[in-house]
Order: structure tokens, then sequence, then C-alpha cells
């Protein structure tokens, strides 16, 4: 495909190319296997991942859409490439910021030091919805709160990686980092070769690792499970998808039960003893007795058991506390607190509403700032201050004097770009970054990550929901790499005809 005629926009830091048909350092030797390819055969090749993906079953829920609520994964051909070095820091600073955020949730649920030496506000915490009075004077196995995080990063038009929130509670999107690789392999194997990227296909290894390391003390041989609330939930294919490669069994609220302070699930040979839970339910439909008394996707006394000791929850209850956006704006100061350091990977400038000052410094730019939720998800709530009309920007500010406990601001971020097949050419779309880190005995960053990517031309949204779309993400290999603990599959790198052992799950 001839690139010559790409052109990078000009507020924007574009991740391929420095300028018109000049790549960067690092995409050099991409971009010349990528001139092979003649537009016909690229179309072509798209169309093929198209059809593989819908073949395989690899979708996505989303909820009152007049076309269904079941889509086709959304998927484009052309790799995001990060350079190694860059993603050495990159893992630096994630290690960092989860092993800070998980000290912070423990001493929130403790002795609560932080709030003491008036680091954080007490008001601040205490008034979060995602506060669990359940979970005060509780210690997990390893002192590990968030076992899975999403970390969502956003590249500035400075070239630099920022941290734009954290998701603590059931992030998802790994089993589609892991399809992407498998589509493009299956598609495009030849555009590996010479390429030196980073395998991704053990990450659920890695996970299984995680969960069992975390498991009551005990037990010699945990029995991890993946607790979903079924077919209707928008992540279920991720549900079975990681519960197959794990090799463990995927079940709902009612396949468990308490007795004698032990969680159980119902098999064929009767009841088995279940010691790590992997939930991707939320807080509030865990446990209808100590929780949300109608919730029927969770399991009675299941709390009673973990406060026991008796059963391991990942992530445990409690652990959005750390990812309300308006505890985000203090990341920065848990991480020299707790590890006197600096942190390796900035935040986005970001407004408190909650405090007088700078609530009034929101109401009167509105038009200039983004608007968000602290507790929501997926792009919803958000208001684009540039891009709303004077009825959407008037909302928000009678929605913010309401609640103002319940907003955050941030400036218009220009996103970072990335070639991206539209119309039969190759166009810029704005991308951010969703890496997922295994915290239990030991840390793990998966290489790479979620990309998402803004498929309208213009657009900032990248959500799935919200119409965005998703690449490969292609991290390459650094001259000196520190392979994760516990990793086999890391010393290698995909060969050159682009096979790499792997098997893509059908829904």
């Amino acid at each position: 495909m001839d690139y010559s005629s790409y052109s990078p926009l000009p507020e924007c830091y574009d991740e391929t190319f420095a300028d018109t048909g000049v790549p960067h350092p690092s995409c050099t030797p991409f971009s010349k296997r990528l001139q092979e390819f003649s537009d016909e055969e690229l179309l072509k090749r798209q169309q093929a991942a198209e059809l593989l993906l819908q073949n395989l079953g690899i979708t996505f829920t989303v909820y009152g859409h007049d076309e269904g609520t079941e889509k086709i994964w959304p998927f484009d051909l052309l790799p995001r490439i990060i350079d190694g070095q860059q993603w050495q820091q990159i893992e630096k600073g994630l290690k960092q910021r989860v092993q800070a955020l998980n000290l912070f949730i423990d001493d929130l649920y403790n002795d609560q030091k932080i709030i003491r030496d008036g680091v954080v506000p007490a008001d601040l915490v205490l008034s979060s919805k995602t506060y669990r009075e359940q979970m005060v004077g509780f210690h997990p196995p390893q002192s590990a709160w968030c076992h899975i995080s999403g970390v969502d990063l956003v590249r500035g038009g400075d070239g630099q990686f920022y941290v734009l929130e954290d998701n603590l509670r059931c992030p998802s999107g790994v089993s589609y980092v892991l399809e992407n690789r498998e589509v493009l392999k299956r598609t495009l194997a030849s555009l590996f070769q010479g390429m030196d990227v980073i395998p991704v296909d053990d990450y659920p290894e890695q996970l299984l690792h995680t969960l069992l390391s975390c498991a009551p003390e005990q037990v010699d041989s945990p029995t991890a499970v993946l607790l979903t609330p079924g077919i209707y939930n928008s992540a279920y294919f991720e549900h079975t998808f990681l519960a197959q490669k794990m090799g463990i069994e995927l079940v709902q609220g009612s396949d468990l039960v308490v007795v004698d302070d032990h969680v159980f699930m119902s098999t064929t040979r009767g009841l088995k003893r279940v010691d790590v839970i992997y939930r991707r339910i939320d807080d509030d439909f865990l446990d209808p007795k100590h929780f949300n008394p109608d919730s029927v996707l969770g399991v009675k006394g299941l709390m009673d058991v973990y406060r026991a000791g008796n059963v391991t929850i990942a992530n445990a209850p409690g652990t959005g506390i750390a990812d309300d956006k308006a505890v985000y704006t203090y990341v920065p100061a848990i991480i020299k607190y707790y590890l006197n350091e600096d942190s390796e990977l900035a935040n986005v400038p970001t407004y408190l509403c909650s405090d007088e000052k700078q609530r009034q410094h929101v109401l009167e730019n509105l038009n200039k700032l983004v608007v968000k939720p602290v507790n929501e998800s997926g792009g919803y709530g958000i208001v684009m201050g540039p891009q709303a009309s004077k009825a959407e920007l008037a909302e928000a500010a009678d929605l913010i004097r309401a609640n103002p406990r319940n907003y955050i601001a941030q400036p218009m971020l220009q996103l970072s770009t990335v070639p991206t097949i539209s119309d039969d050419k190759l166009c810029p779309r704005h991308v951010d970054l969703r890496p997922f880190v295994l915290h239990g005995r030991d840390t793990y960053v998966l290489p790479g990550g979620l990309t998402r990517v803004a498929l309208r031309e213009g657009s900032m949204i990248v959500n799935s929901s919200q119409g965005g779309g998703s690449k490969d993400t292609w991290v390459l290999r650094a001259t000196e790499t520190i392979n994760p603990p516990h990793s086999k599959s890391t010393s290698k790198s995909i060969s050159e005809n682009g096979t790499e052992s792997s098997e893509v799950s059908r829904a």
C-alpha cells in the first residue's frame, strides 16, 4: 500500500509517521513491509479478517441498539507499534501504580494512615459510592486487592503516555487483545516477518498463576472458577474465553453454595470446594446477604466465607474506591506516600468539581473541557465540551451543581493517531491503550494491551459501545528486556512466518 500521501494530523502525535511518508525509526521496517502489499490486497485481507471474526463468533454486546445487541468485534488490520525501550518505561510505571494502589486500598480499609496524615481527604474517600464498609478490617492474601487491573493510557501531542483512568473492579477487553493477535496472524502472517514482536498468548497462564497464588494459604491444590452474571452480560464472550483458556469452570451464582463456612460448586459428581473466585459481577450483586438483597446473581453468605479466609475473591470487593475518578487525582501523591517515589506515568490534568474553586473554573470553561461522572464506564455520561451543544452544556452545569462530588473535568486531549484503513485508504484515527496488569505473589504486565481506535473521522470516542474499534498492539522487543516472572513463552518471538501456538475459541 502506498502511504506516501498519508498525512498525519498537524495538531496530533502520529505513532507511525513523523511526517508525510516519513516513518518513525521503530516503524520503518513495518512501513517497508506494508509497501509490499497493494491497496487491493490489503483491502481483501481486511475483509477476510472481518469474515473470520464473524465465523468465530467474536462479539461484544451493546444494549439499546435497534440493529440488535450482539455485534461483531470491530477490527482494523494495521497494528499499532510501540518501541520496546518505551514499553519498558511504561511497564515500570504500571507496576509502580498498581503496587501503590493496592497499598492504598489496604490502608483505607484498615489503619487509614494516609487520611490521618492529610494526603487524601477523608470526605472524598468515605463519600465514594464504591467505598464498602463490609471490607473494613480485612486483609486479603498476598495483600492483593486488585489482582487484575486495566489502566487506560493516552498519548499526548508531546509523544508521552499519560494515565487517563484506572480500572480496578472488573476490567474487560483482554480477550480481544489475544483474538486481535490471532486474527492478524491468520489473515496477514507475512506482516510479522522481520518484526521482533513480543507474544501475548501466555496471558491466560499468567492469569491463572496470579489467581492461584492468592488462594487461602491452608489450601494445597486450590480450585478456581470464573463467576459470570450470564449470557446477557456485555462481556460474556470474554468470560467464556478466559475460563476455557485457563481450564477452569465458568459458573453462575446459582452454581455455588455456602456450606460450613466454605464455598462449593455443584457438579455431576456432587459438591466440589472452590478456593478462588474470579468474579465478573459488580460488588452490589456478589452476596444478597451483605450487599443488594434483591440480587439473584451472587451467592448468599459468600462474604462471610471471604472474611473468614476460606475463599479468595478477585478482584476484592471494595477495590472501586481506587478507580473513582475523583480519587484518581491523588494517585501521584499516593505513590509518593507509600513508595517514596515520583510517579513514572503522569496523570492527565484534572479538576475536582467537589472543590469550590475548581468547580467554578469548570463551570466557566465548560465549552473547553471534558466532563466525566466519577464512577461510570464505557464512555457513558461524558460531555465533550468543545463538541457539545448549548443545551448539553447547560444540562452538564446543572448536574455538576446538583452533585459536584460526582464529576471531574479534564482538558480536551488530542489523542495520538495511527494509520487506519477507512474508505479504501489510510487515514489517521485517534487511539488509546488499555494495558492489563496482574498482581498477586508477583506482578506481570501484558506486553501491549487493548488498542481502541475511534473509527469515525475526527472522533475521540474509542469505546466499542460508542462506535469505536480495535487494533493489534505490537510491542517490539528491546535490546535488553526484563522478562516477567514465571513466564516461559515471553522468551520467544513470533517466527518469521507469523506462527505462534494459540487457539481461537468460539463463542
